[in-house]
């Protein structure tokens, strides 16, 4: 089995835009060298956060080809690369240039709401199309079914480079579960900001963090402490952040971590359509809490 080397802090990059809707590829490039100057172990692109299905292809390829010249090797880059139609995503993943990409993110396919054996048949035909290591993505609040523990650790022992699973279904116990009964090699990571504190706790290697865009120093800090056992020190920065924490999905995601990148001075608080801003009684609440932090 390949060894999993998405470990520590992983930063679920936003995709900055300019007011007129445009990519803001200065902001992103500003963005990433926070993130690299800042303790970020690796980062996920073209995914949620991205707001990935709201860009074109060519966007798509533009973003990546900077992301991996500004990298430079220095951190691992995933790349999301996942959907409903099986078919559709194998072929992209045998035509895509994945030059200095280092592994796949692949989400549970949302809206047909497959059985766990449509799950298990789609993410082993996923695993078989790439040389890349593979990390699963569990998030049924966004689409519509749960991969079960059994069915994660059925993948994670049939398929080499099945590495690790992103798992943010909000249940620990199907994460204890999951890391109870999984291969050695095989990792789990934190795929909800709010439970990443527990989730270390429980065994997992790391996550790929929302808030980690506007506090890479504040939570890699967190996760590292866990690693080394000051459970009592990563708590205090857990708890620090519990109400950011919340704030940040009141008016969804990455709503209110662009809200807070903004209030931080780093990007335009501009989404694509369906997105749209937080409301204005959150972005208050975000500048007072910021403040109170002395983060701003």
């Amino acid at each position: 089995m390949m060894r999993n080397i998405f470990r520590g802090l992983g930063i679920a990059l936003v995709t900055p835009f300019n007011e007129d809707g445009s990519v803001d590829y200065e902001s992103l490039e500003k963005l990433l060298r926070y993130q690299l100057d800042n303790g970020a172990d690796f980062l996920c692109i073209l995914a949620t956060t991205g707001e990935t299905p709201c860009l074109t292809a060519d966007e798509k390829q533009r973003i990546k080809q900077l992301v991996v010249s500004t990298v430079a090797g220095r951190v691992p880059i995933l790349a999301g690369c996942g959907g409903n139609n099986t078919a559709a995503v194998v072929e992209e993943l045998k035509n895509a240039d994945m030059k200095g990409v280092s592994g796949i993110l692949s989400v549970c396919p949302y809206y047909n709401k497959p059985s766990q054996e449509g799950l298990y048949q789609h993410f082993k035909a996923i695993a078989a199309a790439t040389d890349l290591p593979v990390v699963l993505y569990n998030v049924p609040g966004r689409t519509g079914v749960n991969m079960s523990a059994a069915t994660t650790v059925r993948l994670a022992r049939d398929c080499k480079n099945i590495v690790a699973i992103k798992e943010a279904g909000g249940s620990l116990e199907q994460v204890d579960e999951i890391i109870k009964n999984k291969p050695a090699d095989f990792d789990v990571l934190s795929g909800d900001d709010a439970l990443t504190f527990p989730m270390v706790s429980c065994g997992a290697v790391g996550a790929i963090s929302v808030i980690g865009n506007a506090l890479p120093k504040e939570i890699s800090r967190m996760i590292r402490l866990e690693f080394n056992g000051e459970y009592a020190a990563a708590r205090e920065i857990h708890h620090r952040f519990t109400e950011l924490f919340g704030l940040l999905f009141v008016d969804g995601n990455p709503a209110g971590v662009k809200a807070m990148l903004s209030e931080m001075g780093m990007i335009k608080n501009v989404l694509r359509l369906p997105l749209v801003p937080t409301r204005i009684s959150t972005m208050r609440k975000f500048s007072e809490i910021l403040k109170e932090l002395k983060i701003q």
